[in-house]
């Protein structure tokens, strides 16, 4: 084969393997346009989210008496918690929360890198506005379509609430064991 050939020949399959990761990028592209985002709820609702709180029960001179239901939890406003837990939540969970639109595209290379290594699913690379996404929209079953509308819905919350807004969801809807040291 002359050089000749062989320039054409690479030109040729240069083109075509171009042209058919075109249609893959392009059919890829439709699938999320035209099936998963249809799919996706809004995350508007967040900005109203009304958490399980427990029923209390006073006396009628107000003395409490009980507290019934399965989850006991006080909502808090973020300015009520205090800044050191926010950086330890965020040391654990999201060092980057603050630097990245909702999702951390280190932290799913990340992950992918692992799996391929490994062939487990050992890291998630979710990030804080991801796992909100995750616990208030999205069921816990670890499949790709579930990451994949994770990390859309993540990019969305993120144009709709303030990075204040998203600690605030994640810290009053994730279960924290607080011991207390004495």
């Amino acid at each position: 084969m002359s050089i000749r050939e062989s320039f054409y020949k690479t030109i040729y399959i240069t083109l075509v393997t171009g042209l058919i990761l075109v249609l893959i990028a392009a059919m890829i592209s439709a699938f999320i346009q035209w099936y998963i985002i249809p799919q996706l709820p809004s995350p508007e609702t967040l900005k109203d989210i009304r958490l399980q709180v427990p029923l209390r029960i006073y006396a009628k001179d107000e003395v409490f008496i009980a507290e019934y239901g399965e989850q006991r939890r006080i909502p808090v406003n973020a300015n009520q918690i205090p800044q050191s837990m926010i950086q330890a939540v965020l040391a654990a969970e999201d060092d980057r929360f603050y630097e990245h639109p909702g999702v951390d595209l280190k932290g799913i290379l990340r992950a992918m890198v692992t799996l391929l290594k490994t062939g487990e699913k050992t890291q998630g690379g979710s990030t804080i506005t991801m796992q909100v996404a995750r616990n208030f929209f999205l069921s816990p079953k670890r499949t790709y379509v579930r990451k994949l509308k994770e990390i859309l819905l993540a990019l969305k919350i993120e144009e709709e609430l303030t990075k204040e807004e998203i600690i605030e969801l994640y810290l009053n809807k994730i279960f924290l064991v607080i011991v207390l040291m004495g």
